[in-house]
């Protein structure tokens, strides 16, 4: 392991545009679990098609926010981890020039990251379903968390949808152009507690690789981007990815004073 950090960092540190995607897998840390690790993942536990698809969720919402429940409470306490803090920091140095997120918790905007992409949407606002408003999610939350009320819009009292993907619907527009001109642009990309299982997030390594970039992937079990990654680092990615910041700064000090 301490090879790859080393080669991991000296990637990073020779990079002109460092691009980073994160899954699930980083904020497991946080107190949030992640949907596909075998006996832990939420997916393991029940169908996702039925309570977290757009078709679930317009027949019946209220299975719906009774799934949601313990997860929503949960994210609504969690702190970014030392994983999160780390890829802030890549950016206040200046080498991280996007982060391209799946996740929905805001921890990494939480943890000081300014530019990120969020392909899934965020869980911060909810949308209503007939008049289309959007609303804070803490307007909603205590009501929701204390009984169990379903978020109903303000002005026309129609059912509330948290503003984030569900299987069956179509991804943000403008977060995701992005996320594929950043991929065709980098030359590094730094893969972070993602399966790489679901599109678009899965196809964009390759895209950056098909560009010409060096992939570092950092997860605890094996990814499809593995076979085609310079460098692979099956490890938690709260330990891992403070050590390969703290070899990057290392270097830039040491270049500092040469």
């Amino acid at each position: 392991m301490k090879e790859n950090i080393s080669k991991a960092a000296d990637l990073i540190s020779r990079s002109r545009h460092l691009v980073a995607l994160t899954g699930a897998g980083i904020s497991t840390a946080s107190g949030i679990p992640d949907f596909r690790s075998p006996g832990s993942g939420l997916w393991t536990r029940i169908n996702p098609f039925l309570v977290a698809s757009i078709h679930g969720f317009r027949l019946r919402p209220k299975s719906f926010y009774r799934w949601l429940r313990p997860l929503a409470a949960k994210m609504r306490v969690a702190d970014p981890n030392v994983a999160h803090v780390a890829l802030a920091r890549l950016e206040e140095m200046g080498l991280l020039k996007v982060l391209i997120t799946q996740n929905v918790d805001g921890l990494h905007q939480a943890a000081g990251s300014r530019r990120v992409l969020e392909l899934h949407g965020d869980a911060r606002r909810m949308t209503c379903t007939k008049c289309g408003k959007s609303f804070p999610s803490e307007s909603f939350i205590k009501d929701y968390l204390d009984a169990g009320t379903i978020p109903r819009c303000p002005d026309c009292r129609a059912v509330m949808k948290p503003s984030v993907v569900l299987f069956g619907e179509l991804y943000p527009v403008r977060p995701l152009l992005e996320a594929v001109a950043q991929s065709d642009s980098s030359d590094v990309m730094l893969v972070v507690g993602s399966s790489l299982q679901i599109a678009p997030a899965c196809e964009l390594p390759e895209r950056a690789r098909e560009s010409g970039a060096e992939i570092i992937v950092v997860n605890l079990e094996p990814t499809p981007a593995d076979s085609f990654a310079s460098v692979v680092i099956r490890e938690d990615v709260t330990n891992a990815l403070p050590r390969i910041v703290e070899a990057v700064v290392e270097r830039q000090s040491k270049s500092r004073a040469q």
